[in-house]
């Protein structure tokens, strides 16, 4: 892990295109503003960490009878039809 220390109005590039500026800095924490392209994702950690807790619960939670029905919706597999 790099490890900087930046004030306000500084900035961090990273690859090509993706820019970091500090923003503001507080005593409750550090603002900071992204400027990446459209096809970069950029997400707080926390949120990615909640969403994969609630995919795993879901998943753990799921009703057998309606894990059957789901199944039921697949396409058959194997050779299509007219060979």
């Amino acid at each position: 892990m790099l490890v900087l220390s930046r004030r306000v109005g500084e900035r961090l590039v990273i690859g090509d295109n993706i820019v970091i500026t500090i923003i503001d800095v507080r005593s409750d924490g550090v603002r900071i503003g992204i400027d990446a392209p459209r096809d970069v994702r950029v997400n707080r950690a926390e949120v990615l960490e909640a969403v994969t807790r609630a995919n795993v619960e879901a998943a753990r939670s799921a009703d057998p009878a309606a894990e059957e029905s789901l199944k039921a919706l697949r396409p058959p597999t194997g050779r299509p039809a007219g060979d």
